[in-house]
């Protein structure tokens, strides 16, 4: 028995029996070929039918993502929405990166492109979207015409099946989509399964690592993985300190800091950085910490549960011991529950620096002399998600682009809130170059090419003896 309890009070919320991977798959794999030969047409329209019925279950289904993520209740409305506008984008993406065409030859030949579905997908999703991100990878895989085996994260199964229980109403056949609920074994028996042609991750770069090992051995099975990242903003002689303060709290501390593409590191120029920090520091104290029904409305609510507060408070204390020094600290407001404020660290003194990710509301500071060691500082990593430079100097912005290493790159702009109608991904051990959103439709089918002529013409011209 699987049970869920709500971050912010410990309230049981749901609970469920863990599902049997073999059967799952076994029905997936019994029902997809006929979903498959369903036209494209079908696939699309009945997946607007889904949409419908998220649509109508939209307070009831967002309330439940804040209960279950801890999330405040204006951030689980905007996932549902993020759900219900996957899949107009989707079907823009597939007819764009998978459509058929046809190349005219000659004597009637012709040289033609499809798509073929992989057949049965495992999706392994998140707790910290755990709506929108397995969504971004269950709806162009079943447009492809594939079918899915769709684990969630253990700490939200709830959101999980709400979110099958949605697309089973809007008419996506039950065998076609099915939902194993389980903790991680049930993630790992999934993902070595003989019976899936491939696999859709959204997770922890660790997990990703083991995973992208494991899959080394069957190449023809597809593996996408969309891991975190240890990601840079660097602020550079903004002359708007307040604006920039902003983006510098939202790319960090939105959902908790529990987003890959949380800003984690923060570079300034040595001898201009107190303005901004103080700046950050006074937004800070105003932010409203509180569970996601909260009065006055909160910017966010706890992390996920108590084990990932303490592993935070952990690797906080570990960046004092090591030298750090707190500009704002990060506190546990409640010893039972998982709230923790904000936290900010000038680490410039730390000589070794660790690369890890800090999966939560810390942000890490580092002075640098110039511009250069700033792009230096910022490639410091091996992760390679996103960057953002805060600057209105647009030759600043062109060396940034052109100099650091990641999938996402913005100007004046948080590191967070990537568009659903672009590629989202990175390089390092942030992804394997699958990138998922816009360019999902790649992973979910594979090109077929074919000859093709409409009567069998040939001739050997050289190399034959005479008759």
């Amino acid at each position: 028995m699987l049970i869920s309890t709500e971050p912010a009070t410990g309230a049981t919320l749901w609970e469920g029996a863990e599902g049997d991977v073999d059967a799952e798959i076994a029905t997936a794999r019994a029902t997809w070929a006929e979903w498959a030969a369903r036209p494209l047409t079908v696939r699309i329209e009945t997946l607007r039918r889904v949409v419908n019925v998220v649509r109508a279950r939209t307070d009831a289904f967002a309330d439940l993502i804040a209960r279950e993520t801890g999330k405040p209740l204006w951030e689980a409305r905007s996932e549902v929405e993020a759900v219900i506008a996957k899949v107009d984008i989707s079907v823009a993406s597939y007819l764009e990166r998978s459509a058929s065409r046809k190349l005219e030859g000659q004597m009637t030949s012709r040289t033609a492109l499809r798509h073929k579905p992989h057949g049965v997908l495992g999706v392994l999703g998140p707790f910290n979207f755990p709506a929108h991100l397995p969504n971004g990878h269950i709806v162009p895989a079943l447009i492809a015409g594939n079918a899915v085996v769709f684990k969630p994260s253990e700490k939200t199964p709830a959101v999980g099946r709400f979110l099958v229980d949605c697309y089973h109403a809007g008419g996506v056949p039950e065998g076609c989509l099915r939902v194993l609920i389980g903790g991680p074994e049930a993630g790992k028996a999934l993902a070595r399964h003989p019976g899936i042609d491939g696999l859709l991750f959204t997770g922890s770069s660790r997990a990703g690592l083991a995973l992208h090992r494991q899959f080394a051995d069957t190449p023809n099975k597809i593996l996408a993985l969309e891991m975190g990242g240890n990601n840079p903003i660097v602020v550079w002689d903004s002359p708007t300190v307040h604006a920039a303060a902003v983006i510098c709290v939202q790319s960090a501390y939105l959902t908790a800091g529990q987003r890959c593409t949380a800003a984690r590191r923060l570079i300034v120029r040595d001898g201009a950085h107190e303005p901004l920090l103080d700046e950050i520091a006074k937004i800070v104290g105003r932010l409203v910490i509180s569970e996601p029904h909260g009065t006055p409305t909160p910017f966010m609510g706890p992390v996920i549960d108590n084990p990932a507060a303490e592993q935070l408070q952990e690797g906080w204390l570990d960046l004092i011991m090591k030298g750090g020094r707190a500009i704002t600290h990060l506190r546990r407001l409640d010893p039972d529950r998982p709230f923790l404020t904000p936290g900010l660290i000038d680490v410039t003194g730390i000589e070794q620096r660790s690369d890890e990710e800090l999966f939560g509301p810390i942000l890490q500071v580092i002075r640098v002399p110039d511009f250069d060691a700033a792009l230096a500082e910022a490639n410091a990593t091996r992760y390679g998600l996103c960057a953002s430079l805060i600057s209105d100097q647009p030759k600043l912005y062109d060396r940034f682009w052109a100099h650091t290493r990641a999938g996402i790159i913005n100007w004046n702009k948080p590191t967070n809130g990537a568009p659903s109608n672009a590629p989202f991904g990175g390089v390092g051990l942030s992804g394997n170059h699958r990138p998922s959103a816009y360019y999902a439709a790649d992973y979910c089918a594979y090109p077929v090419v074919s000859g093709e002529a409409e009567q069998a013409r040939a001739s050997i011209g050289v190399g034959l003896r005479d008759a």
